[in-house]
């Protein structure tokens, strides 16, 4: 149990975050420049397809399939970001845009490479 809790609440805290951020008016984040909209949600979505990487990873279905584990960290993350689009469609003074849900899956197959890049790293003794 506490292995499963490691490794699912950061998922289920950065999914909460993003959830809550988007329920609110976007914050003024300084000068303008271009893209930086499209960064943040990629880095966002980076971030969590690394943490839904690690996560399951530990499951038999997905741990030395690296193929699998980007597809679906990918698609997971894609969809939680179609998620987070549709519920920005509701809340004063957001939209929901398509190039959102673009950034959000670019960052999604990133933060997936990173992990599968990364992963392993730090462990030899």
């Amino acid at each position: 149990m506490r292995h499963m809790l490691c490794n699912w609440l950061p998922v289920v805290v950065w999914c909460a975050i993003i959830f809550f951020q988007s329920a609110f008016a976007t914050p003024d984040l300084g000068p303008a420049w271009p893209l930086k909209d499209k960064l943040l949600h990629a880095g966002a979505y980076a971030l969590l397809a690394v943490l839904l990487c690690r996560a399951l990873n530990t499951y038999d279905p997905f741990r030395g399939r690296p193929v699998r584990l980007l597809l679906a960290c990918t698609l997971l993350t894609t969809l939680y970001g179609l998620s987070d689009e549709w519920h920005q469609s509701f809340v004063a003074a957001r939209t929901a845009e398509a190039a959102d849900l673009v950034a959000d899956s670019v960052g999604a197959v990133l933060g997936c490479g990173l992990f599968l890049r990364f992963k392993g790293r730090g462990k030899e003794g």
